[in-house]
């Protein structure tokens, strides 16, 4: 069994639906139920890529499996975990805005990373000492000059000093992994990257997803129509989460755990749409598969 991280990086608001609502918002996303952490399940992500293979039959079923009348023939060679929200993009009043993380997030990376066979991971896990602090990558973005303070939404947060080479060295090590080598968006992520308490991860969690009202109209009256007012939650774009991918080949699937995750990384080369609400645009994702080794090396 051989395995890869998968990294989802949202180029539009993204809504993994859980189906119903039970507050005020009633198409609210899928939240793990212990720590309220946002996450794509997996099903969501092998249905679009086994759909990417429907021009090429014999490869889909050897992947995915037969199609349900001929599912008893063999069980699939793939298997997708819950894709887990790594980096939320947070409203930041110097930067434009913070991909903010916690201690707790980054350390289920690290298990996961290191479950996958993962090279040169970093070895500490910033971690702020009290609410009021946060660890960032790089003061020159996200500090508000004058003040010497991380000001996210409303949160006012003092820099760790002393943690931020740790905070830089995850910078460095995710950069490359999770965007293209030598793009932009690289630099981006070290001059964005934040890490704050657990506990006020939570409390961002609560207040910093988004929040659409849409309506529907009656054709003929151009008015609301009764019940057509309802309220749905999605993860903001530039939203980051990651996985793993688990190759599991049978005698029947022909193919080695190398050959399937070369088919699978080879219709990653494009934007693919994960999630519900497709027709409004939701859910455009670029995706990256790693085996934690960097492009170039490091």
């Amino acid at each position: 069994m051989d395995k890869r991280l998968i990294f989802v990086h949202a180029l539009s608001p993204l809504h993994a639906g859980t189906g119903q609502g039970v507050g005020v918002i009633d198409l609210p996303i899928a939240k793990e139920k212990a720590t309220g952490i946002p996450y794509l399940p997996g099903s969501s992500l092998k249905g679009t890529l086994r759909d990417e293979f429907n021009s090429d039959e014999p490869t889909r079923n050897k992947i995915f499996g037969p199609e349900k009348e001929n599912a008893s023939d063999h069980a699939g060679a793939i298997q997708f975990t819950d894709q887990t929200l790594l980096f939320l993009p947070v409203r930041s009043l110097a930067g434009t805005f913070a991909w903010v993380t916690s201690p707790y997030i980054l350390r289920r990376l690290q298990r996961d990373a290191t479950d996958a066979g993962a090279a040169a991971l970093p070895a500490n896990v910033p971690t702020p000492k009290n609410f009021e602090d946060c660890i960032i990558a790089s003061p020159s973005t996200l500090v508000v000059p004058g003040v010497d303070r991380v000001c996210l939404e409303d949160l006012d947060l003092k820099t760790d000093d002393v943690q931020a080479p740790a905070a830089r060295d995850w910078a460095a090590w995710l950069k490359g992994r999770v965007f293209p080598p030598n793009s932009p968006w690289e630099d981006m992520l070290v001059e964005r990257l934040c890490v704050v308490h657990d506990d006020v991860l939570s409390f961002i969690l609560n207040t910093g997803t988004e929040i659409t009202a849409r309506v529907k109209i009656l054709d003929d009256a151009k008015t609301v129509q009764k019940g057509g007012l309802w309220y749905e939650e999605a993860l903001p774009t530039e939203s980051i989460l990651f996985g793993i991918a688990l190759c599991f080949p049978n005698p029947k699937t022909q193919m080695t755990d190398d050959q399937i995750f070369k088919a699978i990384e080879s219709k990653l080369n494009k934007t693919l749409q994960l999630g519900g609400k497709a027709t409004v645009g939701r859910g455009i994702c670029r995706l990256r598969m790693s085996n934690g080794v960097a492009p170039n090396g490091g």
